[in-house]
Protein backbone atom coordinates (compact mmCIF):
# COMPACT_ATOMS: atom_id res chain seq x y z
CA UNK A 1 0.00 0.00 0.00
CA UNK A 2 1.22 3.11 -0.94
CA UNK A 3 1.71 5.97 1.64
CA UNK A 4 1.74 9.46 0.45
CA UNK A 5 -0.38 12.33 1.43
CA UNK A 6 -1.58 9.53 4.31
CA UNK A 7 -2.94 11.33 7.07
CA UNK A 8 -5.36 11.06 9.77
CA UNK A 9 -8.04 13.29 9.65
CA UNK A 10 -9.70 14.87 13.25
CA UNK A 11 -13.02 15.20 11.46
CA UNK A 12 -15.46 12.58 12.52
CA UNK A 13 -18.03 13.48 10.01
CA UNK A 14 -20.82 10.92 10.02
CA UNK A 15 -21.76 9.60 6.77
CA UNK A 16 -25.38 9.93 5.82
CA UNK A 17 -25.99 7.12 3.35
CA UNK A 18 -28.65 9.30 1.17
CA UNK A 19 -27.48 7.02 -2.74
CA UNK A 20 -31.15 5.82 -4.38
CA UNK A 21 -30.05 1.87 -4.51
CA UNK A 22 -30.73 0.14 -7.61
CA UNK A 23 -32.31 -3.73 -6.40
CA UNK A 24 -30.87 -5.76 -9.26
CA UNK A 25 -32.23 -9.01 -8.10
CA UNK A 26 -34.17 -11.01 -5.23
CA UNK A 27 -32.05 -14.46 -5.22
CA UNK A 28 -29.79 -14.89 -1.60
CA UNK A 29 -26.17 -13.24 -2.61
CA UNK A 30 -23.91 -15.96 -2.75
CA UNK A 31 -21.75 -17.29 0.42
CA UNK A 32 -18.01 -15.64 0.83
CA UNK A 33 -15.49 -18.65 1.85
CA UNK A 34 -13.16 -16.70 4.32
CA UNK A 35 -11.28 -20.20 4.79
CA UNK A 36 -10.57 -20.23 1.16
CA UNK A 37 -9.93 -16.89 0.79
CA UNK A 38 -7.15 -17.41 3.58
CA UNK A 39 -6.19 -20.18 1.77
CA UNK A 40 -5.50 -18.06 -1.23
CA UNK A 41 -3.45 -15.31 1.27
CA UNK A 42 -1.62 -18.40 2.33
CA UNK A 43 -0.27 -19.77 -1.16
CA UNK A 44 0.74 -15.95 -1.71
CA UNK A 45 2.89 -15.67 1.60
CA UNK A 46 4.75 -18.88 0.53
CA UNK A 47 6.22 -17.97 -2.42
CA UNK A 48 8.01 -15.21 -0.06
CA UNK A 49 8.32 -11.10 -0.95
CA UNK A 50 7.34 -10.61 -4.20
CA UNK A 51 8.31 -7.37 -5.41
CA UNK A 52 9.37 -6.82 -9.06
CA UNK A 53 12.35 -8.82 -10.17
CA UNK A 54 12.22 -11.29 -7.45
CA UNK A 55 11.87 -14.91 -7.76
CA UNK A 56 8.34 -14.56 -5.83
CA UNK A 57 7.01 -11.82 -8.47
CA UNK A 58 7.50 -14.55 -10.89
CA UNK A 59 6.05 -17.42 -9.34
CA UNK A 60 3.10 -15.40 -8.07
CA UNK A 61 2.75 -13.94 -11.67
CA UNK A 62 2.56 -17.75 -13.05
CA UNK A 63 0.34 -18.76 -10.50
CA UNK A 64 -2.10 -15.93 -11.14
CA UNK A 65 -2.33 -16.31 -14.90
CA UNK A 66 -3.36 -19.81 -13.88
CA UNK A 67 -6.35 -19.36 -11.34
CA UNK A 68 -7.47 -16.22 -12.87
CA UNK A 69 -7.66 -18.26 -16.58
CA UNK A 70 -9.09 -20.75 -14.96
CA UNK A 71 -11.76 -19.37 -13.52
CA UNK A 72 -12.46 -16.02 -15.65
CA UNK A 73 -14.64 -15.97 -19.28
CA UNK A 74 -11.51 -13.89 -20.39
CA UNK A 75 -8.14 -12.88 -18.90
CA UNK A 76 -5.94 -10.13 -19.75
CA UNK A 77 -2.48 -9.81 -19.34
CA UNK A 78 -1.17 -6.47 -19.41
CA UNK A 79 2.85 -6.18 -19.35
CA UNK A 80 4.61 -3.01 -19.36
CA UNK A 81 8.35 -1.64 -17.94
CA UNK A 82 8.86 0.84 -15.62
CA UNK A 83 11.79 3.10 -14.81
CA UNK A 84 13.75 2.28 -12.05
CA UNK A 85 11.85 -1.24 -11.78
CA UNK A 86 13.72 -4.49 -12.51
CA UNK A 87 12.57 -6.86 -15.49
CA UNK A 88 8.55 -7.20 -16.51
CA UNK A 89 5.31 -5.65 -14.43
CA UNK A 90 2.13 -7.16 -15.10
CA UNK A 91 -1.61 -5.83 -14.60
CA UNK A 92 -4.02 -9.23 -14.97
CA UNK A 93 -7.64 -7.79 -15.62
CA UNK A 94 -9.90 -11.03 -15.59
CA UNK A 95 -13.36 -10.40 -17.26
CA UNK A 96 -17.05 -11.77 -16.40
CA UNK A 97 -19.67 -10.77 -19.03
CA UNK A 98 -17.39 -9.09 -20.84
CA UNK A 99 -19.49 -8.24 -23.22
CA UNK A 100 -22.26 -6.36 -20.93
CA UNK A 101 -22.32 -2.50 -20.94
CA UNK A 102 -23.23 -2.17 -17.58
CA UNK A 103 -19.63 -3.34 -15.42
CA UNK A 104 -18.17 -2.47 -12.42
CA UNK A 105 -13.87 -3.47 -11.69
CA UNK A 106 -13.20 -4.96 -8.45
CA UNK A 107 -9.03 -4.12 -7.95
CA UNK A 108 -6.34 -4.71 -5.79
CA UNK A 109 -2.59 -4.53 -6.23
CA UNK A 110 -0.31 -8.04 -6.17
CA UNK A 111 3.07 -6.62 -5.81
CA UNK A 112 5.09 -5.67 -2.35
CA UNK A 113 7.51 -3.06 -1.19
CA UNK A 114 10.55 -3.92 -2.12
CA UNK A 115 12.06 -2.47 1.60
CA UNK A 116 10.62 -2.59 4.90
CA UNK A 117 11.48 0.65 5.28
CA UNK A 118 9.24 1.23 8.49
CA UNK A 119 10.44 -1.82 10.27
CA UNK A 120 11.51 -0.65 14.08
CA UNK A 121 15.19 -2.14 13.44
CA UNK A 122 17.18 -0.04 11.11
CA UNK A 123 18.69 -3.65 9.68
CA UNK A 124 15.67 -4.92 8.24
CA UNK A 125 14.99 -1.91 6.15
CA UNK A 126 16.16 -2.65 3.12
CA UNK A 127 14.66 -6.25 3.04
CA UNK A 128 11.84 -7.05 1.22
CA UNK A 129 8.19 -7.20 3.30
CA UNK A 130 6.27 -10.53 3.33
CA UNK A 131 2.84 -8.67 2.29
CA UNK A 132 0.17 -10.63 3.84
CA UNK A 133 -1.72 -7.70 4.01
CA UNK A 134 -0.05 -5.33 2.51
CA UNK A 135 -0.40 -7.00 -0.91
CA UNK A 136 -1.82 -10.84 -0.34
CA UNK A 137 -4.98 -10.21 1.47
CA UNK A 138 -6.67 -7.99 -0.89
CA UNK A 139 -5.95 -10.60 -3.94
CA UNK A 140 -7.52 -13.35 -1.62
CA UNK A 141 -10.58 -11.30 -1.33
CA UNK A 142 -11.14 -10.95 -5.18
CA UNK A 143 -9.37 -14.70 -6.07
CA UNK A 144 -12.42 -15.88 -4.03
CA UNK A 145 -14.78 -13.57 -5.76
CA UNK A 146 -13.97 -14.99 -9.10
CA UNK A 147 -14.42 -18.78 -7.57
CA UNK A 148 -17.70 -17.37 -6.85
CA UNK A 149 -18.60 -15.40 -10.24
CA UNK A 150 -17.42 -18.74 -12.02
CA UNK A 151 -20.14 -21.39 -10.27
CA UNK A 152 -22.66 -18.57 -10.46
CA UNK A 153 -22.15 -15.97 -13.11
CA UNK A 154 -23.33 -12.05 -12.21
CA UNK A 155 -26.31 -10.27 -14.26
CA UNK A 156 -23.86 -7.29 -14.63
CA UNK A 157 -19.96 -7.18 -15.80
CA UNK A 158 -17.28 -7.30 -13.69
CA UNK A 159 -13.75 -7.02 -14.20
CA UNK A 160 -11.27 -8.44 -11.63
CA UNK A 161 -8.24 -6.23 -12.01
CA UNK A 162 -4.26 -7.37 -10.20
CA UNK A 163 -1.81 -3.94 -10.41
CA UNK A 164 1.87 -4.69 -10.52
CA UNK A 165 4.00 -1.55 -9.38
CA UNK A 166 1.70 -0.50 -6.46
CA UNK A 167 3.95 -0.34 -3.52
CA UNK A 168 7.60 0.09 -5.18
CA UNK A 169 7.62 4.41 -4.57
CA UNK A 170 9.19 6.91 -2.70
CA UNK A 171 8.12 8.36 0.11
CA UNK A 172 7.49 12.31 -1.56
CA UNK A 173 6.97 11.64 -4.73
CA UNK A 174 3.30 9.96 -5.60
CA UNK A 175 4.40 9.38 -9.31
CA UNK A 176 6.66 6.58 -8.44
CA UNK A 177 3.84 4.34 -7.01
CA UNK A 178 0.46 2.51 -8.30
CA UNK A 179 2.44 1.99 -11.61
CA UNK A 180 0.08 -0.77 -12.77
CA UNK A 181 -2.96 1.26 -12.07
CA UNK A 182 -1.54 4.42 -13.76
CA UNK A 183 -0.94 2.25 -17.03
CA UNK A 184 -4.28 0.58 -17.18
CA UNK A 185 -5.95 3.90 -16.65
CA UNK A 186 -3.95 5.04 -19.84
CA UNK A 187 -5.07 1.18 -21.60
CA UNK A 188 -8.26 0.77 -20.20
CA UNK A 189 -10.61 -2.02 -21.45
CA UNK A 190 -13.78 -1.33 -23.40
CA UNK A 191 -16.57 -1.68 -22.30
CA UNK A 192 -15.28 0.30 -19.61
CA UNK A 193 -16.51 -0.02 -16.06
CA UNK A 194 -18.72 2.93 -14.70
CA UNK A 195 -17.71 2.68 -11.17
CA UNK A 196 -14.74 0.57 -9.18
CA UNK A 197 -14.04 -0.64 -5.64
CA UNK A 198 -10.31 -1.05 -4.37
CA UNK A 199 -9.52 -3.31 -1.67
CA UNK A 200 -6.48 -2.85 0.20
CA UNK A 201 -4.73 -4.27 3.33
CA UNK A 202 -8.17 -5.72 4.06
CA UNK A 203 -6.85 -8.89 5.96
CA UNK A 204 -5.89 -7.42 9.71
CA UNK A 205 -7.23 -9.98 12.38
CA UNK A 206 -8.31 -6.70 14.08
CA UNK A 207 -10.40 -4.95 11.22
CA UNK A 208 -11.74 -1.38 11.54
CA UNK A 209 -12.53 0.20 7.99
CA UNK A 210 -13.26 3.39 7.72
CA UNK A 211 -14.49 6.06 4.50
CA UNK A 212 -11.04 7.45 2.85
CA UNK A 213 -11.17 11.09 2.63
CA UNK A 214 -10.58 11.34 -1.52
CA UNK A 215 -12.93 8.81 -2.14
CA UNK A 216 -15.50 10.34 -0.41
CA UNK A 217 -14.34 13.68 -2.17
CA UNK A 218 -14.44 11.84 -5.65
CA UNK A 219 -16.40 8.63 -5.63
CA UNK A 220 -19.25 9.20 -2.68
CA UNK A 221 -21.86 7.29 -4.50
CA UNK A 222 -19.64 4.43 -4.62
CA UNK A 223 -19.09 5.08 -0.79
CA UNK A 224 -21.99 5.49 0.21
CA UNK A 225 -23.10 2.02 -1.90
CA UNK A 226 -20.20 0.27 -0.35
CA UNK A 227 -21.72 1.41 3.38
CA UNK A 228 -25.08 0.74 2.23
CA UNK A 229 -24.19 -3.18 1.71
CA UNK A 230 -22.27 -2.62 4.89
CA UNK A 231 -24.73 -2.28 6.91
CA UNK A 232 -24.48 -4.45 10.35
CA UNK A 233 -20.86 -5.41 9.57
CA UNK A 234 -18.85 -3.93 12.73
CA UNK A 235 -15.77 -4.05 10.76
CA UNK A 236 -17.27 -0.78 8.66
CA UNK A 237 -17.25 1.93 10.59
CA UNK A 238 -18.83 5.06 8.63
CA UNK A 239 -17.12 8.24 9.58
CA UNK A 240 -14.00 9.81 7.28
CA UNK A 241 -10.32 9.09 8.74
CA UNK A 242 -7.33 8.84 6.59
CA UNK A 243 -6.53 10.49 3.29
CA UNK A 244 -4.83 8.43 1.09
CA UNK A 245 -3.25 8.08 -2.55
CA UNK A 246 -3.46 4.85 -3.77
CA UNK A 247 -4.60 2.75 -7.13
CA UNK A 248 -8.25 4.20 -7.25
CA UNK A 249 -6.51 7.92 -7.46
CA UNK A 250 -5.21 6.88 -11.18
CA UNK A 251 -9.19 5.27 -12.14
CA UNK A 252 -10.60 8.71 -10.63
CA UNK A 253 -8.15 10.60 -12.75
CA UNK A 254 -9.62 8.24 -15.91
CA UNK A 255 -12.90 9.40 -15.39
CA UNK A 256 -14.18 6.23 -13.28
CA UNK A 257 -15.07 7.09 -9.81
CA UNK A 258 -13.39 4.53 -7.41
CA UNK A 259 -13.80 4.34 -3.62
CA UNK A 260 -10.81 1.99 -1.48
CA UNK A 261 -11.72 -0.58 1.36
CA UNK A 262 -8.58 -0.25 3.64
CA UNK A 263 -7.95 -0.96 7.13
CA UNK A 264 -5.10 1.94 7.29
CA UNK A 265 -4.93 1.19 11.08
CA UNK A 266 -2.13 -2.05 10.84
CA UNK A 267 0.78 -1.26 12.71
CA UNK A 268 2.57 -3.63 10.92
CA UNK A 269 2.48 -1.77 7.31
CA UNK A 270 5.59 -2.00 5.88
CA UNK A 271 7.83 -3.82 7.83
CA UNK A 272 9.23 -7.43 8.48
CA UNK A 273 6.32 -8.32 10.44
CA UNK A 274 3.55 -7.83 8.21
CA UNK A 275 2.81 -11.98 8.23
CA UNK A 276 0.15 -14.07 7.50
CA UNK A 277 -0.29 -14.42 11.52
CA UNK A 278 -1.41 -10.77 11.68
CA UNK A 279 -4.31 -12.01 9.52
CA UNK A 280 -7.43 -13.71 9.63
CA UNK A 281 -10.34 -15.06 7.42
CA UNK A 282 -12.51 -13.31 9.48
CA UNK A 283 -11.41 -9.95 8.21
CA UNK A 284 -11.54 -11.52 4.59
CA UNK A 285 -14.73 -12.44 4.67
CA UNK A 286 -16.42 -9.37 6.06
CA UNK A 287 -15.01 -7.36 3.15
CA UNK A 288 -15.81 -10.38 0.48
CA UNK A 289 -19.21 -10.10 1.90
CA UNK A 290 -19.80 -6.86 1.22
CA UNK A 291 -18.70 -6.80 -2.24
CA UNK A 292 -20.69 -9.83 -3.39
CA UNK A 293 -23.83 -7.77 -2.17
CA UNK A 294 -22.73 -4.88 -4.26
CA UNK A 295 -22.11 -7.25 -7.34
CA UNK A 296 -25.20 -9.44 -6.91
CA UNK A 297 -28.10 -6.61 -5.35
CA UNK A 298 -26.96 -3.39 -6.03
CA UNK A 299 -26.15 -0.88 -8.11
CA UNK A 300 -25.56 2.79 -7.75
CA UNK A 301 -27.49 5.32 -9.30
CA UNK A 302 -25.90 8.54 -9.98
Amino acid sequence: MSSMYCSNSSNHMRLVAVMLLGLIGCSPVPQFDGRQAYRYLLTQTAMGPRNPGSKGHTACRAYLIEELSRLADTLIVQDFEAENLPGTLTNLIARFNPQVENRMILCAHWDTRPWADLDPDPANRTTPIPGANDGASGVAVLLELARVFSSRTPQKGVDIALFDGEDSGEQGRPETFCLGSAYYAKHMLRPRAAYGVLVDMVGDADLDIYVEENSMAYARHVVELIWNCAKGNTSFHGHLKHSVYDDHMNLIGAGVPCAVIIDFDYPYWHTLEDTHDKCSSRSLKAVGDVLLRIVYRYTPQN
